[in-house]
């Protein structure tokens, strides 16, 4: 769908379209527009595109990740030329100050703004690799996959950073090569999976884990739902970010541009809140 068709939509269907509010996308078109300035200042041939078609079969792929060859058909470019387009469009969005984000280093600030954290991991699955399947096969979705830890602020549910690792990996280990490091006033609240966080963070809670020898409490029951329940919005903010089907759907692409991709949705999530 062309600018043209969608600029007298309401505001509920531009962001179910393109993913993002209205005025998300406005800020998104000045960005581009400025750099596109500076790439014609040096020379070139004319866009076949306006700016804002450049941005909207962007934002088309990522929410709706179709082929490049679809999608070049429907604004009237050949597949390579729709892949350029796109790639030098992610390109300029992720290096805006408008979607970085804070970063680990924020973490280790004395006067930060982060009193609880939330750390938890999500898979996307991918294409069988044709080398080093074993690393990328994930024993937990019995299939291929990129995992992506996310750190959020549960204060105003903001991302503070992500860290990628192959699907084989396991959660607290990708914690631990992240190298993560977190001022010791902070909170960190993560699922059973990171047993063993507290010697690295003392300030840190997961739930227990019931054994045999040891079934739980009542008293252990009830701190895990409060746990839980303080977890759910670590929950929502990965929902949040894959309603971008390029991280939700079957990842075709080359892995080493997944991370730049996810940085993008992260920094679109923190900006539009």
């Amino acid at each position: 769908m062309k600018f043209e068709n969608l600029k007298s939509a309401s505001d509920k269907v531009f962001r179910r379209i393109t993913g993002v509010k209205r005025t998300t996308f406005e800020t998104m078109v000045r960005i581009v527009q400025e750099a596109l300035v500076l790439k014609k200042a040096k020379g070139g041939r004319r866009n076949k595109l306006s700016v804002e078609n450049m941005l909207l079969i962007t934002l088309e792929y990522l929410r709706e990740y179709r082929t490049y060859a679809t999608i070049g058909m429907s604004y009237g470019l050949s597949e390579s030329n729709a892949y350029q387009t796109i790639k030098w469009v992610e390109n300029v969005l992720v290096k805006s100050p408008e979607f970085h984000l804070p970063g680990k280093k924020a973490l280790l600030k004395s006067d930060n703004e982060f009193e609880v954290i939330l750390i938890d991991v999500t898979e996307s699955p991918i294409e069988r690799p044709k080398k080093k399947q074993k690393q990328f096969y994930s024993g937990k979705k019995k299939r291929h996959s990129l995992k992506t830890q996310v750190v959020v602020n549960k204060k105003n549910k903001k991302i503070i950073c992500l860290a990628l690792a192959n699907g084989r990996k396991h959660d607290f280990r990708i914690f631990k090569d992240s190298r993560t490091m977190i001022n010791p006033t902070i909170q960190v609240v993560t699922d059973s999976g990171y047993q063993g966080i507290k010697k690295i963070h003392s300030h840190s809670k997961h739930p227990k884990k019931r054994s045999k020898k040891s079934p739980l409490t009542k008293q252990d029951k009830a701190q895990n739902k409060e746990i839980s329940q303080a977890r759910i919005l670590n929950e929502n903010v990965i929902g949040l970010i894959k309603r971008f089907k390029i991280i939700s759907d079957r990842y075709r692409n080359r892995r080493k541009h997944f991370g730049l991709r996810c940085n993008l949705i992260a920094g679109i999530h923190n900006y539009e809140i």
